[in-house]
């Protein structure tokens, strides 16, 4: 019988409306009490005096590369950059090779992580075959195999009667469609939004309008199906805009943001520098405050990183020639209170539930919550330590952030999974 103790830290469970000074029993991988002094005989301690004791942190959007891309990140490096950015759980994108595509790849990548994850996976389907936009793929048997979700994600599907046939099903197995909202067709052949840094740079644009339409087109299905849909890393202020329309006409919407989006805007790029070229591109500043507005007012539902990881050898190309994207997990708490919590913008509550209890409800994850007999899932984290990123020390596999050498105040101190310390600063 393994039993833990986590003394006298601030617990903030969003999902009990609880804020307080306690401590946390873990027994045999499960919460067992949420209490003042709870007796710890014969169990491990840590003492979480000062730091803030939280449910499991879930980043409902990051790319583990496994299978097929074993050279950019593995399901293994992965899971242990994720335990040093406080997750507890990651859902990963279907793009491998193989594409997940069918219950055999599922299985695989369920299979690898329960072997050599030391946080959770959860695994997103793809929508269509081969992500290729025309035949659906077996939803219900990859249900069965584990998947929590469907997307194509990278690849948007352009077809609106496939996206049609896509949200019906997945209604059907209740399970969230997660979109990429970009018109191909609009964004063909960019590199960054299209603006006047674009224009300045000399290169080749892709606007605000390819996300705008998609997500227009597909709010227009999903109430037609009446679908779980879910924007994947929002960065349009006119998409956010529609968002919150549509969620006030009670269609079944939710949002993510990531950190850079709401972080960076283009006119922070470092000229041709790879590491700031990522998909949705980082817009105006005007997008970047209306993703920050969303999530203080509620219509971005979570924070997820978008974790993409690329070899150097990928990376270090002209900009124009460059894979799209950034890693993401060890940097997403620390910009999260810069931007969110420090300021003043939200409180600790909310921002904990923007990883926590929101994307486990949008995922029907039984998860982000430390109620008794829940999941031993825990993030404790700092609000005031001093620490300054340097992604030469990652535990990715890839190197590829615009947030080397930035200074944070607050960020992880351990990850527990289960019950286990599978990461401690």
């Amino acid at each position: 019988m393994s039993k833990l103790v986590i003394r006298n830290g601030r617990v903030v469970d969003p999902s009990q409306n609880r804020d307080r000074i306690c401590d946390v029993a873990i027994e045999d991988g499960t919460i067992r009490e949420v209490a003042p002094g709870i007796d710890a005989q014969g169990a491990a301690e840590f003492d979480a005096t000062g730091l803030v004791v939280a449910p499991g942190f879930i980043d409902m959007h990051v790319h583990l590369r496994e299978p097929g891309f074993e050279h950019a990140e593995t399901i293994e490096t992965g899971a242990r950059a994720a335990a040093a950015g406080g997750f507890t759980s990651v859902c990963c994108m279907p793009n491998t090779q193989p594409i997940n595509d069918s219950p055999n790849v599922t299985s695989y990548i369920v299979d690898r992580a329960r072997r050599f994850a030391v946080v959770n996976v959860f695994p997103i389907g793809a929508i269509t075959k081969n992500s290729a936009g025309e035949a659906l793929a077996a939803f219900a048997s990859m249900k069965e195999a584990g998947i929590v979700a469907i997307s194509d994600d990278g690849k948007p599907v352009m077809n609106a009667r496939v996206a049609r046939r896509a949200m019906e099903f997945a209604q059907a197995l209740d399970l969230p469609l997660i979109e990429h909202c970009e018109d191909l067709h609009l964004s063909a052949g960019g590199d960054m939004h299209e603006g006047l840094e674009s224009t300045r740079l000399g290169l080749r644009g892709i606007p605000r309008s390819s996300e705008d339409v998609m997500v227009a087109r597909d709010l227009i299905l999903a109430e037609l199906t009446g679908a779980r849909y879910h924007v994947a890393h929002i960065s349009s202020r006119h998409a956010v805009e529609m968002v919150g329309f549509a969620k006030k006409r009670g269609l079944r919407v939710t949002s993510e943001a990531t950190p850079h989006h709401f972080v960076l805007a283009d006119s922070n790029m470092t000229p041709y520098d790879s590491n700031y070229k990522m998909k949705p591109p980082l817009r105006e500043p005007s997008d970047v405050g209306a993703v920050k507005q969303g999530l203080m007012n509620g219509v971005v539902d979570a924070i997820a990183t978008d974790h993409a990881p690329h070899a150097g050898a990928e990376k270090m190309q002209e900009f124009e020639r460059c894979p799209f994207g950034i890693i993401g997990l060890e940097t997403a708490l620390g910009l999260a209170l810069e931007q969110l919590y420090h300021p003043g913008h939200v409180d600790l509550g909310h921002l904990i539930r923007l990883f926590t209890q929101n994307p486990a409800s949008i995922l029907s994850l039984d998860r982000g919550t430390l109620r008794a007999g829940s999941a031993g899932d825990v993030t404790i984290f700092s609000l005031d330590r001093d620490w300054t990123y340097d992604v030469g020390q990652s535990a990715s596999k890839s190197r590829n952030t615009p947030f080397h050498g930035r200074k944070f105040k607050g960020g992880p101190v351990a990850t527990i999974v289960a019950g286990r310390i599978v990461w401690q600063l």
